[in-house]
């Protein structure tokens, strides 16, 4: 009885560490485990492991996080921008009725029309000015003067209805005459705005679109070795993307992200190489 009694403290003492011990294994054969390596090879040369660099495990593809950021930041649609130019509006008009916003564009006298010179103060002006001084000889002078605008109205529109007509049959006999415009127009040029609208909106989601992907979608991160090696823990199962987000990692003349998807099952250690076969290239989201 006595042998009992002494084995009995030993047995709860050893029950009670298997409960405790229990929902721990538990917990761990319910997760599962990510262990990565990551070689990047260049041009001509051997592949190297990638040291030290941060990698992210998301709920999310990137791409698809870049996708959704942009969504909620949206660059203002083309005609709202053309709307608020400073410009004429029949420039405005033109411009919607045209792809391109780029008025210096060598080639701008292939889209421009007699017409577009004759009603588009700004064409009007940049044909005038590119053909005074005596470089083009015929040029039909204007006659009307500012004066008569308000004194003498009829002689005015008359005079400028017929200079009009003149000046468009000139073109038309002389289309060599438009080449040189968009010389002219380089102060109402509405590329550089549109361009540094769009320089902007790039740079706010190469700022947002990680901040979004920590703060939202992130299950892990950790850092490569000196081999190129990295493991993460303790992941529910699951489907995730290995990511670099919007930063490169690069060997020699090669630099490589990734967005890669990898699923993860209960009990088990999921395995994936990064090489330069799967990495994005080249490396241009936000």
């Amino acid at each position: 009885m006595k042998p009992m009694r002494r084995a009995l403290p030993r047995f709860i003492s050893v029950l009670s560490c298997a409960c405790f011990l229990a929902p721990a294994t538990w917990a761990q054969r319910a997760t599962g485990s990510l262990d990565f390596a990551v070689r990047i090879t260049p041009t001509a040369a051997r592949p190297e492991p990638v040291r030290q660099f941060t990698f992210y495990v998301l709920t999310k593809s990137y791409a698809e996080i870049v996708n959704e950021v942009e969504g909620e930041n949206v660059v203002p649609p083309r005609e709202k921008f053309i709307e608020g130019l400073k410009v004429s509006p029949e420039l405005k008009e033109w411009l919607k009725a045209h792809e391109i916003l780029d008025l210096t564009l060598p080639d701008l006298d292939r889209l421009v029309t007699p017409d577009d010179i004759i009603h588009v103060p700004e064409f009007l002006l940049a044909y005038q000015h590119s053909n005074s001084g005596g470089v083009t000889t015929g040029v039909p002078k204007p006659r009307y003067a500012d004066a008569d605008k308000t004194a003498h109205p009829d002689r005015y529109n008359k005079q400028l209805q017929e200079y009009y007509v003149a000046l468009k049959k000139f073109i038309q006999k002389n289309p060599s005459t438009v080449s040189g415009i968009e010389l002219e127009l380089v102060g109402v040029n509405p590329q550089q705005q549109w361009s540094q609208i769009q320089a902007d909106h790039r740079r706010r989601l190469q700022r947002l679109a990680p901040e979004f992907a920590q703060t939202k979608y992130l299950a892990a991160k950790a850092d490569t070795d000196l081999d190129g090696h990295a493991s993460v823990s303790g992941l529910a199962p699951g489907d995730y993307w290995v990511s670099t987000l919007n930063l490169d990692a690069n060997a020699g003349d090669t630099r490589l992200s990734w967005d890669v998807p990898v699923a993860i099952r209960a009990g088990q250690t999921t395995r994936i190489e990064l090489t330069n076969l799967n990495a994005r290239r080249p490396a241009s989201a936000p």
